[in-house]
């Protein structure tokens, strides 16, 4: 009997495309699904006359599976996933590799990396982006785990992945255990700046220019022949131009509130954890709650009504200006992602790859863009770079950018209109620039309450003062810990 290259449990849309995508690459897929209703529905339809087996029990499953046994799962993140680990362990043995595809919080894949090795087995956990059609066509894969498990895998990922222009895999290892899931989350979030990004660029050509949807489709067709080309920038041209049944552009019906499933919020979290100023990518997140926010939104603008003023300047002037002050936007989103990357790198002990994980974004997930082949050639020209705007690329072109910039900032503002990643981002730019920031009165200020004390510009830094600035504090201080 013919076995099967690789097992995957889970048989949603995902995991289904995931199946039909290996299929093609010529590798023989066993599947097996909770629901064994689902299994017998897919090999009997969609898989009927491929290489893929169907499984009705674990057992069944695993039995068909060449040595090292190789089990992709593709479960709903958490509680399901350890279960489903708990329940294979048994049937697998030493050498045989565990594989999470879902999109797991890191700190359970580090968690389940160490278990999983402890039972003399190897484990991974990939992000895998790109929804349902690039898990079809060709995702980005983003895996860490068992270091020891990469070349049993590489095969498969790398055969199923998306490839660039010059036939570069967008998959490669990562990391040690979370490594590959953390990558993902902060993926995750900085599409969430993407996405919000682009929406108040539309925002303030709607409510500021008076612009229509078919008028911001011929904007946005042209910004994606610029350095904004990328799927976001894309699709948002598509969406646009959409018409309804009768005609009318089905955007403007849309509800104003958006979802989320939490990956933004974790990326948010994980910067606060590190203490890394991860400012634009957390204002998008809380752009999502207020929006959900929205019978309040209505109340809240009888008891404020505001008239947005008609744009009096140069209305083709103003739009590149947008252009100009979204990419610049964009730049600093990607820099502060990769700078809680290299923090967290430092913290968890993982050795990351920056340019190849640019690479790994080139193309297949969701803020796949031209811009990021800048993002590799600026992280191989100086693997250890500090922040995205020191590389000489990035710097020479945020200067060019900075006057459309603030001048776009400064029109949302005269008049009324929320652009809270446009302007977090530019208020980050301006702080990471300034030599001298105020913190000097904010360490004054937690002295002279708390005695927290302070460090001096005439004394060696790691040197800690405190003043009893009322004459009856004492000169007892407060122990020190920096975030």
């Amino acid at each position: 009997m013919m076995k099967a290259d690789i097992g995957l449990i889970g048989l949603a849309v995902m995991g289904e495309n995931l199946v039909m995508n290996m299929e093609s690459k010529g590798f023989t897929v066993a599947v097996y699904n909770r629901t064994t209703a689902k299994v017998k529905d897919f090999v009997e339809g969609r898989a009927k006359g491929k290489n893929i087996i169907g499984a009705y029990s674990i057992e069944e499953l695993v039995a068909n599976l060449k040595k090292p046994r190789r089990v992709m799962m593709m479960v709903k993140a958490g509680a399901a996933v350890d279960a489903l680990i708990d329940t294979l362990i048994p049937h697998l043995e030493k050498g045989d590799i565990i594989i999470d595809g879902g999109n797991s919080h890191f700190p359970d894949t580090i968690r389940r990396t160490q278990y999983v090795e402890s039972k003399g087995l190897l484990y991974i956990g990939t992000g895998v982006s790109g929804g349902e059609e690039g898990a079809l066509k060709g995702p980005s894969m983003m895996p860490g785990g068992s270091p020891a498990a990469w070349p049993h895998v590489r095969d498969v990922f790398q055969a199923i992945c998306a490839k660039v222009e010059d036939g570069s895999p967008c998959c490669d290892w990562v990391g040690e255990n979370g490594a590959g899931h953390f990558v993902k989350m902060v993926h995750n979030g900085i599409e969430y700046g993407d996405m919000q990004l682009i929406c108040e660029a539309y925002q303030f050509m709607r409510d500021a220019l008076q612009m229509t949807p078919d008028e911001m489709h011929e904007v946005f067709k042209a910004w994606n022949e610029s350095e904004l080309d990328s799927y976001l920038i894309e699709i948002t041209r598509d969406i646009l131009a959409y018409k309804d049944e009768d005609g009318k552009p089905i955007v403007d019906k849309i509800l104003d509130t958006a979802g989320q499933k939490g990956t933004g919020k974790w990326t948010g979290i994980a910067a606060l954890d590190e203490g890394v100023p991860l400012t634009l990518i957390g204002e998008a997140v809380f752009a999502r709650c207020l929006s959900a926010m929205k019978d309040e939104r209505v109340a809240a603008a009888k008891v404020f009504p505001k008239t947005i003023p008609a744009f009096e300047g140069d209305r083709a002037a103003i739009i590149e200006d947008i252009r100009k002050a979204l990419y610049a936007s964009k730049i600093i989103s990607y820099a502060q992602g990769y700078t809680l990357m290299r923090t967290a790198a430092k913290t968890y002990g993982w050795n990351l790859n920056y340019g190849g994980i640019a690479l790994m974004w080139r193309g297949g997930c969701i803020i796949r863009s031209v811009f990021l082949g800048k993002i590799k050639e600026a992280y191989d020209k100086n693997p250890q770079l500090q922040n995205l705007l020191l590389d000489p690329y990035f710097a020479d072109t945020i200067r060019g950018l900075v006057p459309a910039w603030r001048n776009v900032v400064a029109t949302a503002v005269k008049s009324g209109i929320p652009m809270p990643a446009f302007s977090s981002a530019l208020a980050y730019f301006d702080g990471y620039t300034t030599e001298k920031l105020p913190a000097n009165l904010l360490q004054a200020q937690r002295d002279y309450f708390g005695a927290h004390t302070y460090e001096r510009l005439d004394a060696p830094r790691g040197e800690f003062f405190h003043t009893n600035w009322t004459g009856h504090g004492g000169s007892t201080s407060a122990s020190t810990y920096t975030a």
